[in-house]
């Protein structure tokens, strides 16, 4: 099937062989962090090199929301509605309120400023989830070089008083991440250490301990090949949608790769949305796409 490499028969009801791959704009310079915003039917996504955060709608194709955007990168919806982004200039994670005004909901821990916060999931306690790896510290194509103050990890923003607490600390580079549909499982991605001659690059999952604020039990996931897993999200029967150097990788809960949706450039990051949380937007490079699938992301 054109567009689509099938591995396991599984993978192939989740394909449309009449819907191919859309592109909905290019000329960009490096696309992350899609969001869709379904009360609106808009997708937000950041043109990261570009300081910029981007806005598509079916009606009025791509157009600049925000810019400068602080370098933002990994960005996720609150579960009040409110946009919640990855900032790499400021090194924090900041919240659009309803009514358009910024608030910086964490940018540092135990008084040392934080490294560059990459990306971002909210959980349904109102916490927020966050990877915070050293990448916009190392050039300044994305951010602006800087030495770190503290040690790559992963933190969590308490929702009701906004303490910031470590996740993990057992990682090189962490990245992407996501929570399983039930919340009890957490998807992590080790990239490894930028310029590393041979970086550690792999998904790991974790178990949310029973309190919902901890993890445990961590193991090695699945390793995305070609390239590596930036960024994923879950379908809602849990299966991971991951980017890879070619395309989106489907892969099972057991680990198993099953299928890829195939595109031109390598691809970041990517989200569900669309009427029925099914149409697949994908940030490959320099250009953005989208797919129908007969599949629904996890809410």
């Amino acid at each position: 099937m054109d567009g689509f490499e099938i591995v396991d028969r599984r993978f192939a009801p989740f394909v449309l062989d009449n819907a191919p791959l859309e592109k909905l704009g290019d000329g960009f310079r490096w696309l992350e962090g899609p969001v869709w915003f379904g009360d609106m039917q808009t997708l937000l996504f950041n043109d990261l090199p570009n300081n910029r955060t981007m806005q598509w709608s079916a009606r009025g194709g791509a157009s600049v929301f925000r810019s400068p955007s602080w370098f933002a990168n990994g960005q996720t919806r609150d579960r009040e509605g409110r946009l919640i982004s990855c900032s790499h200039e400021r090194r924090c994670v900041i919240r659009t309120e309803h009514n358009g005004a910024l608030s910086v909901i964490a940018d540092r821990f135990e008084g040392k400023k934080l490294n560059s916060p990459n990306d971002v999931v909210a959980k349904s306690d109102g916490s927020i989830w966050f990877t915070d790896p050293w990448y916009g510290l190392q050039t300044d194509y994305e951010g602006g070089k800087a030495d770190p103050e503290l040690p790559c990890r992963v933190y969590r923003i308490d929702g009701a008083s906004g303490a910031l607490s470590i996740v993990s600390d057992e990682f090189q580079g962490p990245n992407g991440l996501c929570f399983s549909p039930d919340e009890s499982l957490l998807y992590i991605a080790e990239t490894g250490l930028l310029f590393a001659p041979d970086p550690v690059q792999e998904i790991r999952v974790f178990q949310v301990d029973s309190g919902g604020t901890t993890i445990s039990h961590g193991r090695r996931f699945h390793k995305v090949s070609p390239g590596f897993a930036d960024g994923f999200r879950c379908d809602e029967d849990g299966n991971i949608w991951s980017s890879a150097a070619d395309g989106v990788h489907c892969i099972a809960p057991s680990g198993d790769l099953m299928g890829k949706v195939l595109t031109p450039s390598r691809v970041a990051n990517l989200t569900f949305g669309g009427r029925a949380n099914s149409r697949l937007f994908i940030c490959a490079s320099q250009a953005l796409y989208a797919i129908y699938l007969n599949r629904r992301g996890a809410r």
